[in-house]
């Protein structure tokens, strides 16, 4: 079995991979005080859940947007499998990521694992919107080549903002309203986040097409993506395991690499 490990700035997503299939999921808070011991006592339940021991692990593919959880994990993962962790990045990617990009070292690891999997997934030309803390876009040109993206403030990254800003309005369930013109406080803020987000990546897509000179594939994934997605124009599929595929596809294909990836380092620093 397969571990792989996203984690983003809020959430931490878990899959267990058997036979490259995804048999189980989880979706936890990220705590980016938490220590490698304090990881460990977090992943444990959800395996127990399903009857997966340590033993049953073979491996650990991990994608973090948090460098010092990053560590921990590296850590936590050595310690429960006895094997370092395979740390998603374009290196580690090798011919699964061919970027035409300046620096392609700086492109973060869920980044780079939407992208192998779009592109596996759906082929060539594709474009992921990836609905977190962040709203990242990637773009894989016709040629296979990931050559850049947008990221911008997620959703409920700007809700929030909103909601501890603004006094006198109080958080209320990100759905959609039903009318373009609030009738109430409640809808017009939904119509604002939700409809704002869909054409927020409507007008950001039509734009990347046209530079581009032709249209894609759009994949949306990430927590809030089947919500956006139901009011895009552009959006055409939806995967919401899209960045654990990626890690898998990125693991399998560097298998060989699994112990000296990132963590080895981290390990000797």
């Amino acid at each position: 079995m397969l571990l792989a490990i996203d984690v983003g700035n809020t959430q931490t997503v878990f899959g267990i991979y058997q036979e490259g299939a995804l048999r189980f999921r989880w979706r936890v808070a990220t705590n980016k005080r938490h220590t490698s011991d304090e990881l460990r006592v977090k992943l444990v339940p959800l395996l127990s859940s399903e009857g997966i021991a340590f033993d049953d692990l073979d491996g650990v593919a991990l994608a973090s947007v948090v460098p010092q959880l990053t560590a921990a994990w590296c850590d936590a993962t050595k310690r429960m499998i006895g094997k370092h962790a395979l740390v998603c990045s374009a290196e580690t990617a090798g011919n699964l990521f061919e970027a035409d990009y300046p620096n392609p070292h700086e492109i973060g690891a869920d980044r780079v694992a939407d992208a192998v999997a779009a592109k596996a997934l759906y082929g060539a030309p594709v474009i992921v919107v990836d609905f977190g803390t962040a709203t990242n876009m990637e773009v894989v040109d016709d040629q296979g080549r990931f050559v850049g993206g947008v990221i911008a403030p997620g959703i409920e990254t700007s809700s929030s903002a909103l909601f501890d800003h603004a006094t006198k309005l109080g958080a209320i369930d990100l759905v959609d309203p039903h009318t373009a013109i609030g009738h109430n406080t409640e809808q017009a803020i939904q119509a604002g986040i939700v409809y704002g987000e869909a054409d927020r990546v409507d007008g950001l897509v039509r734009r990347i097409f046209d530079q581009l000179g032709y249209q894609t594939t759009v994949v949306a994934t990430g927590g809030l993506a089947s919500r956006v997605a139901a009011q895009s124009q552009t959006i055409t599929t939806t995967n919401p395991d899209l960045t654990l595929e990626g890690l898998r596809l990125v693991y399998e294909a560097s298998a060989d690499q699994a112990e000296c990836g990132l963590c080895d380092r981290i390990a000797a620093s």
